[in-house]
């Protein structure tokens, strides 16, 4: 049976990143993201807020009074709030300099089948998950010990809370299905992938690659004797191209004697497409490939940026020797080098 699901889901994403001591980068940069896609991004530097997409464009137009504030928020109000919330949490913690980067993931994501919205709202500082909001209780829950004081400040302070829930109840929820109906035509469609079979070497695993698919609502594994197998089986993430379509890997760890190769298949699900099977095949496989890299222009460092930082949050930086070293790879040859699968781990 087929591994992606029937329902159809859609997101919107806003990712906010402030820092304070990293080198090179704006202290606060953000993006929004439709269901895997760059929409927009802000950088308060250098004073850039774009849409990323014609539709995204177009809602603007649209809309003139939301870019108004938009521009707000982008060049004032969210750069003002992360600072003083850096500071703040500086002198909690007594770390009066370094590198420190307060991020935070919000949005909403909604089930066309069943009419379900789902929210979501976290904060992460230096690496760790710190604080966060419960849609249910309408509370703040500490995802450390140390942000128990924050928790209890920020439960009493009635008009955070009163904008949050007004942000999940109408505004995500508004922006999301304002983005479906902009972007129908062009989020709507299904590109099929050219999938291949890679490997840097006769030892190396072999990595069954897709790539310039869409949407991003798929599935791909190893399978031995039309049975999928998960020993030896490493899953990358889905990466965005620069051409607004996906890629993603798996690779098969396992030593497949030669007479055996036949018996094992790649297999790529595109939503209710039908299946793309790849057969392991020592003819058709590539080496010395080197790193599987997206191609990436200017338009999408933020994209990589920001989850540079994300990837911080999830795997937990714990010294500030690792958040300069971070900081060390937000270059571009360093975004690269992060877009390679191994690395690359989920968002939520």
């Amino acid at each position: 049976f087929g591994h992606v699901a029937s329902s159809v889901k859609h997101s919107l994403k806003h990712v906010a990143t402030g820092s304070s001591g990293v080198p090179n980068i704006s202290e606060f940069l953000s993006e929004m993201v439709f269901d895997g896609i760059q929409a927009g991004y802000c950088d308060s530097r250098n004073k850039i807020l774009e849409p990323r997409q014609d539709w995204a464009k177009k809602i603007l137009d649209d809309n003139p009074e939301q870019l108004t504030s938009l521009t707000v928020q982008c060049f004032v109000t969210l750069p003002n709030l992360f600072r003083a919330w850096i500071f703040g949490l500086q002198q909690q913690f007594n770390q009066p300099g370094g590198i420190h980067i307060l991020q935070s993931i919000s949005g909403c994501e909604w089930d066309e089948s069943t009419g379900e919205m789902i929210n979501f709202l976290r904060y992460a500082y230096n690496g760790e998950d710190f604080l966060e909001f419960d849609m249910k209780t309408l509370t703040w829950i500490a995802l450390k010990p140390e942000a128990v004081n924050t928790k209890q400040r920020w439960d009493t302070d009635e008009n955070r809370i009163k904008y949050t829930v007004e942000f999940f109840s109408t505004t995500c929820p508004k922006w999301l299905k304002m983005s479906l109906e902009s972007g129908k035509r062009s989020l709507q469609r299904t590109v099929l992938p050219s999938v291949s079979l890679l490997q840097k070497s006769s030892s190396s695993p072999v990595s069954c690659h897709a790539t310039g698919f869409y949407p991003q609502r798929a599935v791909m594994f190893w399978r031995k004797d039309g049975e999928e197998i998960h020993d030896g089986v490493d899953s990358g993430e889905i990466l965005p191209n620069n051409d607004e379509t996906f890629q993603m890997c798996v690779d098969l760890n396992v030593s497949v004697r030669p007479e055996d190769w036949s018996r094992y298949d790649c297999v790529f699900q595109l939503s209710d497409g039908d299946d793309i099977i790849t057969k392991l095949d020592k003819k058709v496989i590539r080496t010395n490939c080197g790193k599987i890299i997206p191609v990436i222009g200017e338009r999408n460092i933020l994209f990589a940026v920001s989850n540079i930082m994300l990837d911080v949050f999830t795997w937990g930086v714990k010294s500030k020797e690792e958040m300069l070293s971070a900081s060390h790879s937000i270059t571009k040859e360093g975004i690269e080098s992060h877009l390679d699968y191994k690395l690359y781990q989920k968002q939520r």
